[in-house]
Parts: structure tokens; C-alpha cells; sequence
């Protein structure tokens, strides 16, 4: 590297108290930028162009002043001419860095020095702008600085959110409605207090029941499940508390019960409300006795095990009706744990996509890594009335099915990118500035939407050829290039 022009060491000693300065920060929601090109008209034509669009635009015509700029400035990003007379861009992009500068930097450079401009983001840069440049493909390109520095943000912060958050068997959430169910799981883990766990189905309360002996005193011991809706009462009563040879036909040998097998661990019985009345008033018998006593056996036998029971029914309902033993219900009830629907856990949902995601990436090596922010609120906006299972079952299908790396909105299912642009509009604004933000917000949503269909017929009528589908929709080849890489088109398999 050429040696540093005067004051560049002064202001590299002074960049990490300035990067750091609350003072420097804006508090602008716009993107701040700042262009570093010795022609003017370069300068004016970017910032006419950018700030047309919100966004707050400084510019420099002298190298050295821009580098002072934007140690001092904390910019979101910084558009960079590669060819200046004082010093050069790839030097002055090494200065940035150096200085702890983290803006993302966009490359300006005419098509003779192309080569120096991929050496340049093999440096640090995000991306280039050929000049002379039309509006759209400087904004476009822009646009796409933006939302990768989003979505890597994002990621980041997901990151750190699960390493911080995965700590019940799995259980992720940073709602309250989550925090007041792990505060619940801390406070009954230690003791044998009996557990009934409530919630729709596929809110995770097996889950739930998991992390409760996971975090107990019994956590090495055994933890044994029955589904009570998926048997038969004979067979219920059997798989509970055990059979001896010759009690019922077809008992050729002695069994032992499900008590049994979980004797000094935890007994788990889902969907407990579908327990006939006769097995419930047995299965009171052994909570009270904690003795059990097989099928067409004399003998009692002890057991010492922890129960923790769920449903998706109100059981308080059923004992009114007469279809649950009251006395039951109170033993059952003795520390209730209610388990959120998804819809009712906010911020949620992108922890849990992230988790699934990466758990799916890991055991198929699948090629989707991340979500974009449109893909995203598509799918805060869907319902989920699958709840958590639905939620990780359309992310496995995503993470098979998307052919790149970035999952956009044409990669979810149609149920739920039928429901993306409604749930724009989630609250009604209350001032006129909330409005006609949102009026933004909702035409930039359903223009992003028609634009990407749009791309994707004309080169599904071509079977992928970029060059033709240009030419048909009459549009330059770089622009639609452009397009494609933004909204994470593939054109391989058309």
C-alpha cells in the first residue's frame, strides 16, 4: 500500500471514539450516504436521485475530505469513485476499514475498470454501479445494499437471540406470554408437583412437559409418553397399568405398565381428556396410592414416578358436562401451565423460522440460510392455526424446496403469500404522517409483488433466458439482471 496522505493518522487514532459517539448516530429512519466523486455531476446526479427517495445524502469532490467525512459522519453507506486524481478508491476504501468505518460501500466505476471493482469487493465492498448509470440501476443497486445489510443485521441479532434463548428442550421464544411459561418451567421443575399443561394443538406442550424433567431432579431419569386419544380404553388400561399372562386374550406373557417403566422418572399423558370415566377413576386411585396394581393381578406394586398431563380441551368444561371426574381434575390441576397459540406470541415467529431453518440446513444441507424482510412479515402475517408444528413443517418444505440461499415471498406456500399484502395494514394510523407512511409501505409492498410476478412470467416464457425475456418486455439486459439478483430469482431450472 502507497503511504498514507497527510492526516489520515490523526484521524484513524481519532475513529473509534467517533464510531462510538451516541452523538454521530442518526435518528433518522432514512438511510444516511455518502458519495465520494471528484466529478460533480456525479455527486448532484446521486444525490437528486437518492434523495428523492428519503434518504439523506452528503457528497465530497475531494478524496482526502471524504475519508475525513466519513470517519466523522457514521454513514450507512458510502458510494465510492474508484478513479480519483489525489487518491485512489481501493487505497482509500483500506483507509475506511482500517479506521473501524463499517459503512457498506458501493463502488462507482466506469466499465473500462470493472476488474478493479471485483477486486474491490473482494476488499470489503458490497457491491458496484457502472457510470454513466440511469436512476433505476442506482437505486436498485442501492436498494439491494440495504436490504442485505438488513437482513445480515437481522441474522445477527436472531443469532444471538437463540444461543440466549434455547435453553428449555428446545423451547424458543423472547415473548411474554413465552417468558411467563419459562418463569412457570423454573419455578415446578425442581419439586414433584403434579403438571397440567393446556394449549391447541401444536403449541408444544410435550415440549413443555420435557423441559419441566429435563430441568428436575429426575432429569436422568426415564421420561415416558401415552398419547391417551390414540388407544382404545382396553388397551389404554393395559398400556397404563400393565397386564399378567392370561388376563384378556391375547396376554401370552405379563407386561408391565407405563407406571411401571417410568418408576423415580415422569409419566407424560397427552390428550388426557379423551380417558374414559372407568380408567379415570382407576388412574385416581394410583395418584392418590401411588401403588399400581396390573390387569387381573392381586398384587400391588409401588411406584415413585412425577405426572405431568396436557390437553387441548377444557377440562373445567368437561367436569360441568360430566364427561371428567371432578376429583381427577383437581389432582391433575394442581400447577396449571398454559401454553400460548402462536398467534398470541409476538416477535416470535422469526426466532422460531431462524431455528427451524438451521435445524433443516444442518441435517439435509439444503441451500437456504435466510429469509428476506418481505418473505418474513408474509410469514408474521399468516395466522398459524397449525401454531409451532405448522410452523416448522412449512419451514422444512421451504428449506427443500427454495433453490437459492435467500427465502423471498415466491418461495412461501400460496396460503400464506395470499394473506402477505393484507397484513400490511395491521393497525389503522391515527395521524396523517402514520398514513401516508403506511400508504408508502403498502405500494412499495404490492409494486415489489406484481413486479417480482412480472419477471418471473416473462422469463418462464422464455425457459430462463435473460437475454430474450429483456428484449421481450423491452428492458435493458443489466436492469433485468439487476432485478432478478434483488428479488432472488432463479432462471436455472425454467
Amino acid at each position: 500500500m502507497s503511504r498514507k496522505p497527510i492526516g489520515v493518522l490523526r484521524l484513524l487514532n481519532r475513529a473509534e471514539f467517533l464510531m462510538n459517539d451516541p452523538a454521530q448516530k442518526s435518528s433518522d429512519s432514512s438511510q444516511r450516504i455518502l458519495v465520494i466523486d471528484d466529478e460533480a455531476i456525479i455527486c448532484l446526479s446521486c444525490e437528486r436521485i437518492l434523495a428523492s427517495d428519503g434518504h439523506k445524502v452528503d457528497f465530497r469532490n475531494d478524496a482526502r475530505e471524504g475519508l475525513e467525512t466519513a470517519i466523522k459522519g457514521n454513514y450507512d453507506i458510502i458510494l465510492l469513485d474508484l478513479m480519483m486524481p489525489d487518491l485512489g478508491g481501493l487505497e482509500l476504501l483500506d483507509l475506511l476499514r482500517q479506521a473501524g468505518v463499517t459503512s457498506e460501500v458501493i463502488i462507482i466505476t466506469g466499465h473500462a475498470a470493472v476488474q478493479t471493482a471485483v477486486e474491490a469487493m473482494k476488499r470489503g465492498a458490497s457491491d458496484y454501479v457502472n457510470k454513466p448509470f440511469t436512476p433505476d440501476e442506482l437505486r436498485i443497486r442501492v436498494e439491494k445494499v440495504i436490504e442485505h445489510s438488513s437482513l445480515i443485521r437481522e441474522k445477527a441479532r436472531l443469532r444471538r437471540e437463540l444461543q440466549s434463548k434455547i435453553d428449555f428442550e428446545g423451547l424458543v421464544g423472547e415473548s411474554k406470554s413465552m417468558e411467563r411459561v419459562f418463569a412457570l418451567i423454573r419455578q415446578v421443575a425442581p419439586t414433584d408437583g403434579t403438571v397440567l399443561i393446556t394449549g391447541e394443538s401444536g403449541t408444544g406442550k410435550e415440549m413443555v412437559a420435557r423441559a419441566i424433567h429435563r430441568l428436575s431432579p429426575r432429569g436422568e431419569k426415564p421420561f415416558v409418553t401415552c398419547d391417551c386419544g390414540a388407544l382404545a380404553p382396553t388397551l389404554l388400561e393395559s398400556e397404563l397399568f400393565g397386564h399378567v399372562e392370561g388376563s384378556f386374550t391375547g396376554a401370552i406373557a405379563s407386561k408391565e405398565g407405563l407406571f411401571e417403566v417410568a418408576d423415580t422418572g415422569t409419566l407424560f399423558l397427552d390428550e388426557v381428556s379423551n380417558i374414559s370415566l372407568e380408567i379415570q377413576a382407576k388412574l385416581l386411585r394410583v395418584l392418590e396410592s401411588r401403588k399400581v396394581k396390573r390387569v387381573g393381578d392381586t398384587a400391588e406394586r409401588d411406584v415413585r414416578i412425577r405426572l405431568i398431563a396436557a390437553t387441548n380441551q377444557d377440562l373445567g368444561e368437561l367436569v360441568q358436562k360430566r364427561d371428567f371426574r371432578a376429583d381427577l381434575y383437581y389432582r391433575l390441576n394442581v400447577v396449571p401451565i398454559q401454553v400460548p397459540p402462536l398467534r398470541d406470541r409476538e416477535g416470535d415467529i422469526p426466532l422460531l423460522c431462524m431455528t427451524f431453518l438451521e435445524r433443516f440446513r444442518k441435517a439435509t444441507r439444503t441451500k437456504a440460510r435466510q429469509f428476506t424482510p418481505q418473505a418474513m412479515n408474509g410469514l408474521q402475517d399468516y395466522s398459524w392455526p397449525g401454531n409451532v408444528r405448522e410452523l416448522r413443517n412449512i419451514v422444512e418444505r421451504i428449506a427443500i424446496l427454495c433453490p437459492s440461499e435467500t427465502v423471498d415471498v415466491g418461495d412461501l406456500p400460496e396460503e400464506i403469500r395470499r394473506v402477505s399484502l393484507d397484513g400490511v395494514v395491521r393497525a389503522l394510523p391515527v395521524t396523517w404522517e402514520e398514513f401516508k407512511r403506511l400508504k408508502r409501505r403498502v405500494e412499495k409492498t404490492a409494486v415489489e409483488d406484481i413486479e417480482r410476478r412480472f419477471l418471473q412470467q416473462a422469463l418462464e416464457r422464455t425457459g430462463g433466458n435473460v437475454t430474450k425475456a429483456a428484449e421481450n418486455i423491452g428492458m435493458q439486459r443489466t436492469n433485468l439482471h439487476a432485478l432478478i439478483q434483488k428479488y432472488g430469482i432463479s432462471v436455472r431450472q425454467m
